[in-house]
This record gives structure tokens, C-alpha cells and sequence, in this order.
């Protein structure tokens, strides 16, 4: 099986006055397995992607949590040599990262012993002072040209190779306040795929993110905004809508956002326009 997409043999069916007509054919499908991260030893969490920038992924979720600040706190992150399926060949599913000395190991009310789906970023995270309180980076109020703003959702589809073979993943990238990409990475997880971005850039010395744009092909979820502020972006745009508390604490944190960026119009629900 392909480490990003599987072929499973499908029957679509399509109904027009002349009745019902099926045709069976193969089928290219975006690929979902499990990363268990564990973090000096000790598994951390359990979430579902689509294999690879898996470093990247857990770079930016660990700093998502709080836990990292700069890549120089992890000392090593490497798959684990003994994860090894029915085949004897290692499934690059099992994670280990070390984090360099004085860096705290994270405590037992932070350990997820349950799976994280793909759909869920930082759940039970209920608290905007608390994210506050956790962000590293104070935010740079920047101003949005709209043309640009519209232009993002466009160039980010460019990048989605995986999407155009599956139609199955979501995306996430970061973008100049000119509209040119940095970098785009795509997870069947929209919040795994702000991981990997952010993630990225952590790598690349590139935060706070403060003159950058993260934009996502998904809706604007209270997590996805959450990640935005932590790593310093100055913007969000959401191809989709915007929840209410996603709005509070982008209004909160000076983060500029928009929603259902498309076509030519978008809604501003924090932040302002470039005059």
C-alpha cells in the first residue's frame, strides 16, 4: 500500500431519466493511520494522519501544547526502530522524541491516552485566557489587502498535489502578507495539517509567524485559531466558516480572520482591511 493513497475498487453510480447505471472501477483514496508520540519515553498522544512531514507534525503540535517553544528543545525525534508490522517492515507509525536538557517533561495531567481523531486539534481546551496565558508570541496587527486575501485560497489548491489525486485531505499554509507561499502541507486532519506547517517554520528559525498568513482549506475551528495565535501569525484566512469562540479569541489575540474566502467575496470577522 502506498504510504499517501490506496486504490480500493469503487462502483459509483449515477441516476438519469434512463435509470440507475453503475460502472466499477479503482479508486485512489487518501490514506488515515495512526502516529503514537511519545515524549522521553512515555507515550504522549495517539492521532490519525496521513503519513509523512511527521517530524514536522509533531513539532508543531508539541509547541501547540505548550510543551516547545523553539526547535533546539527537542534533542532528537526518530521513528521507532522496533514498530513493525505482520511484513517484519517498520510502519513509521511510532514516534520517540527526546527534549533537550531543562526542557520539562510533560506531566501526567498532560498526557492523551486516548486517540486524537484527525478531526480534532486541542479538544477540551475551553479556555481563551489560557490560550492567552500559553502564547509565546504577542501579536502584530496587520492589515489585509483584499485581493490578496482572495487570491489564498486559490494558490493553496495549487499545492495540493495529494487533494487532486484523492479529493480526501485538507490543507493548511502559510503565506506572505504579498500572497506568496512559504510552505503547504496536506493531512487527512485539517489541525494535522496546521501542525505540520507550523511545525515547519518552527524548523526553519521562522517563528512567530507575525508577517505571515495561515490559511486553511477547512472552516475556522476555536483549535485551528488557537495554533494560528500560538505560533505568532498575524492572519487566518478560512476557506470556510468561522465558529463563535474562534472569533473571540482572534478578536481577543489581535489575530486578523477571515471565513468563507471564495470566488470573490470573503467575511471579515476580526481585524482590518488595508486602506
Amino acid at each position: 500500500m502506498g504510504r499517501l493513497n490506496h486504490s480500493f475498487p469503487v462502483t459509483r453510480v449515477r441516476v438519469d431519466e434512463q435509470g440507475v447505471h453503475t460502472d466499477t472501477r479503482g479508486d485512489l483514496v487518501s490514506v488515515e493511520e495512526p502516529l503514537e508520540l511519545r515524549v522521553d519515553g512515555t507515550t504522549f498522544s495517539t492521532t490519525m494522519r496521513t503519513p509523512g512531514h511527521d517530524i514536522e507534525l509533531v513539532h508543531g503540535f508539541l509547541h501547540g501544547e505548550g510543551l516547545i517553544h523553539e526547535a533546539a528543545d527537542v534533542s532528537t525525534a526518530r521513528y521507532c526502530a522496533g514498530a513493525t508490522g505482520p511484513d517484519g517492515m517498520n510502519t513509521y507509525n511510532l514516534l520517540e522524541v527526546d527534549l533537550a536538557q531543562g526542557v520539562p517533561t510533560p506531566g501526567p495531567e498532560l498526557i492523551r491516552l486516548t486517540t486524537t481523531t484527525s478531526a480534532c486539534g486541542v479538544c477540551g481546551t475551553s479556555s481563551i485566557d489560557q490560550i492567552m496565558r500559553r502564547s509565546d508570541h504577542p501579536l502584530k496587527q496587520v492589515a489585509l489587502d483584499p485581493r490578496v486575501v482572495l487570491s489564498l485560497p486559490g494558490q493553496l489548491r495549487k499545492q495540493q498535489l495529494q487533494f487532486r489525486r484523492t479529493g480526501g485531505l485538507h490543507a493548511a499554509g502559510a503565506f506572505t502578507l504579498a500572497g506568496d507561499p512559504i510552505v503547504v502541507r496536506e493531512d487527512v486532519g485539517r489541525h494535522n495539517a496546521a501542525d505540520k506547517v507550523i511545525g515547519a517554520l518552527l524548523l526553519d528559525d521562522r517563528l512567530p509567524a507575525d508577517d505571515l498568513i495561515l490559511v486553511v482549506s477547512s472552516r475556522a475551528s476555536f483549535e485551528l485559531v488557537q495554533k494560528a495565535v500560538t505560533a505568532g501569525f498575524g492572519a487566518m484566512v478560512a476557506v470556510s466558516a468561522a465558529s463563535s469562540l474562534a472569533i473571540e479569541l482572534a478578536e481577543e489575540a489581535g489575530l486578523a480572520l477571515t471565513g468563507f474566502t471564495r470566488d470573490n467575496h470573503f467575511n471579515l470577522y476580526a481585524g482590518q482591511l488595508a486602506t
